[in-house]
């Protein structure tokens, strides 16, 4: 097992209304969805993203898509009209998650099919 950042791996999609933040890992592989599913949990999400998302993450898995879909809520500081943090909104959201480090089989670490993680 290897750690590296989910980008290299991943791509992502993102949303948001009101409060609530939905963010979707799309792998580039099979292989690549199988690592994620076995790494990227809810509590894993709540706790990357924490003190930023103060409700509940869920994680709904779409395997047809190789694709993992988080929904938190309590996640934007009261929504885009009323949170004072700049920049707070779906894109910024997904950005971050990819930023992640999770620990993924040699194969899928020595193979990365998006970015090379850094040495």
């Amino acid at each position: 097992m290897r750690n590296i950042q989910l980008r290299s791996i991943c791509g992502v999609r993102c949303g948001d209304k009101g409060d609530i933040s939905d963010v979707t890992l799309f792998a580039d592989s099979p292989e690549g969805y199988q690592a994620i599913k076995a790494a990227v949990s809810a509590d894993v999400v709540k706790e990357h993203y924490r003190p930023f998302v103060h409700g509940t993450v869920t994680r709904y898995e779409v395997p047809k898509l190789w694709a993992l879909k988080f929904v938190m809520t309590g996640a934007l500081g009261g929504g885009a009209p009323s949170s004072l943090r700049s920049d707070n909104l779906g894109k910024t959201m997904g950005a971050f998650l990819l930023r992640m480090w999770v620990d993924v089989p040699d194969e899928i670490a020595d193979n990365p099919t998006r970015f090379a993680a850094p040495n």
